[in-house]
């Protein structure tokens, strides 16, 4: 069969590769078109767009690129008309997957969502669009199974696919072999430093984290590169301070860290999984902010404590997000045992709710089985 994916960050590039692995062990002459990154590429996806050119962070960042993201629609759907799948599967990104849902479905595309646009924190309004123009929902957070039960949409939860990547011991190196091939210093504990995958977010928020950098005299921090971002650019930001910069390594790092502070995302789920007390952070626009204030109607903003539904990690957003706030919430996972305790705890709860490993597979196969119905 022909497969169109479409996946518009790092994440869903991960997410997405995983499963075209998955679909080509069910589906021996699976052939695959893409908008992604480098892991469906890898997978046998033939590269329409990369998704470093389609990222844009808040409101105001899309109304400045709105020509840009108006073109890349128009191409897409030029491109799903000469392709001819026959399934369309989108992956989160619902502020361009959502309209490509419409055309696809009105071009008598069928139509699966795997990964959920988070529908039930803002704009729920938009799952009529679900409704009317997808065919299937595959859900990865328990929650929202009930959420689209209850709007009358088909949907399947599998289980959270991170659980699968976490899991694999072999992408693990032993900490002294990853600390001598990053010349990293053994004596000292790490802290990691997850600033985003998207260059808006990495310069608003790692500035603040390095701040805090001083206040640490007996760690050494490191930051988690995003693969699609260059080196030179974390570097204009750390200048002369101690800090190491190790990309495509963000399990590893983790694995080898303390405690870590992260920018919210699914990088708070990561490092939750992974087993790690973490300071959650946020900073966007005033005005994005400001916005989001008026429109998004959830208590918390990282999945942890949204899938936990109380407050397991603490969330810096906006103006709370400064050095003397950070520092403090920092040394408080670092040297508060009982804190750390019931961090620990939490997360494995949080694995608990998850649904246990095998998504990719499981998401497959149904996807197969639902595709040879028609």
């Amino acid at each position: 069969m022909k497969y169109y994916i479409i996946a518009g960050e790092a994440s869903g590039d991960l997410h997405a590769s995983n499963l075209m692995r998955e679909l080509k062990v069910l589906d021996t002459l699976a052939v695959f078109r893409c908008w992604g990154g480098d892991l469906m590429q890898k997978q046998g996806g033939e590269l329409v767009k990369h998704y470093r050119d389609l990222s844009f962070m808040g409101f105001l960042e899309v109304l400045l690129h709105l020509r840009t993201i108006t073109g890349n629609l128009t191409l897409c759907k030029k491109d799903l008309l000469t392709f001819k799948p026959d399934v369309l599967i989108l992956v989160d990104y619902p502020g361009f997957n959502l309209p490509i849902a419409k055309f696809a479905h009105t071009a008598g595309i069928r139509v699966f969502y795997y990964i959920s646009p988070q529908l039930w924190a803002w704009r729920s309004s938009r799952v009529k669009i679900i409704r009317h123009a997808v065919d299937r929902m595959f859900v990865i957070l328990p929650f929202e199974k009930d959420f689209y039960e209850k709007h009358h949409i088909s949907v399947d939860f599998c289980g959270h696919p991170l659980l699968d990547e976490i899991h694999d011991s072999s992408i693990f190196q032993q900490r002294t072999s990853f600390l001598m091939a990053h010349g990293l210093d053994e004596s000292k504990p790490m802290i990691a430093l997850l600033p985003g995958s998207r260059k808006q977010e990495i310069r608003k928020i790692l500035r603040i984290m390095l701040q805090v950098i001083p206040d640490f005299p007996g760690y050494q921090f490191v930051i988690a590169g995003a693969p699609s971002v260059p080196a030179e650019f974390y570097q204009d930001m750390v200048g002369d301070l101690p800090v190491k910069i190790i990309s495509g390594k963000t399990y590893e790092l983790l694995h080898n860290s303390e405690a870590a502070l992260v920018t919210s995302g699914t990088a708070t789920m990561e490092t939750a999984l992974l087993g790690v007390p973490q300071v959650v952070c946020y900073k966007g626009s005033l005005f994005s902010y400001t916005l989001a204030r008026m429109i998004v109607h959830v208590k918390f903003i990282s999945l942890v404590n949204l899938v936990m539904d109380r407050e397991v990690v603490k969330e810096l957003i906006q103006s709370d997000l400064n050095r003397e706030n950070l520092s403090r919430e920092l040394r408080s996972i670092l040297n508060n045992m009982d804190a750390r305790a019931k961090i620990i705890s939490a997360y494995a709860s949080l694995n608990e709710k998850l649904g246990g490993e095998g998504a990719s597979k499981k998401v497959a196969t149904l996807m197969i089985q639902y595709l040879n119905e028609k």
